[in-house]
């Protein structure tokens, strides 16, 4: 059994790989999931180049079954979770008058619905973790789009709202049991995911992954006494 280990969704990639990365560093033992197998190896293969232990499943992280799947991967290997890393997102922009179905629903499940299910899956190792150690953590990452509603990425920011809303009722709900909640709530972030703005907005004035990592550093340093229930990241020259 490892000492201490982490699972973290999204992480094949930009800020979910920055995460993982900065776990491995702490002598967390990993978990890795994210929807492309071939994308997900090629990270593994980085992680485990550096030495880190690393458990990885593939799968589309809005389905109930590949969520339970990963769970219990991480389950076996492991026996125990301290950090849950909560990183798989997609933005899809429309009008309001072209929203397709399918779209919407890729959104809302794999944005928001996959971390209530999470949660599930994960309470009774989290809760062994807070017993012990009274610093079990959770990082749901939102946007600064959960702040602030935005025209054509209106249902991105509903279901970062909907994060952000999660965060806030976790926090209530669990923290007394030593499982703290933060929801990140960043503006553009050099991934590529924001490759459609970048026409726009200058990749070296973006955000970059690593200082998203870094915080949730911070979030591993702090007291279990000191609670962080947002982190919010704007760019230089963005207003309030």
């Amino acid at each position: 059994m490892a000492n201490k280990a982490a699972l973290v969704t999204g992480a094949s990639s930009g800020i979910g790989f920055a995460i993982a990365d900065m776990l491995g560093e702490e002598g967390y033992a990993l978990t890795v999931a994210a929807r492309r197998p071939e994308k997900l190896e090629a990270a593994v293969e980085r992680l485990q180049g550096k030495g880190y232990e690393v458990e990885h499943v593939a799968g589309n992280l809005g389905d109930e079954d590949v969520i339970k799947s990963v769970v219990a991967a991480h389950r076996e290997r492991y026996g125990r979770l301290d950090v849950l890393v909560n990183n798989a997102g997609v933005g899809i922009g429309a009008a309001v008058g072209e929203i397709e179905t399918k779209k919407l629903d890729i959104q809302i499940n794999t944005n928001f619905r996959s971390i209530p299910l999470f949660y599930r899956e994960c309470v009774d190792m989290l809760r062994a973790a807070g017993a012990e150690h009274r610093n079990a953590l959770v990082v749901n990452t939102a946007s600064i789009a959960g702040k602030t509603g935005q025209a054509w990425l209106s249902v991105y920011a509903a279901t970062k709202f909907a994060v952000v809303g999660w965060t806030q009722s976790m926090h209530r709900e669990l923290a007394a049991e030593g499982i703290k909640s933060t929801a990140l709530c960043p503006a553009f972030v050099d991934t590529p995911m924001t490759d459609f703005v970048k026409g726009q907005v200058d990749a070296a004035d973006m955000i970059t992954p690593q200082d998203i990592a870094e915080s949730v550093r911070l979030l591993l340093k702090v007291s279990p006494a000191c609670i962080i229930p947002e982190i919010q990241f704007l760019r230089a020259g963005d207003g309030m």
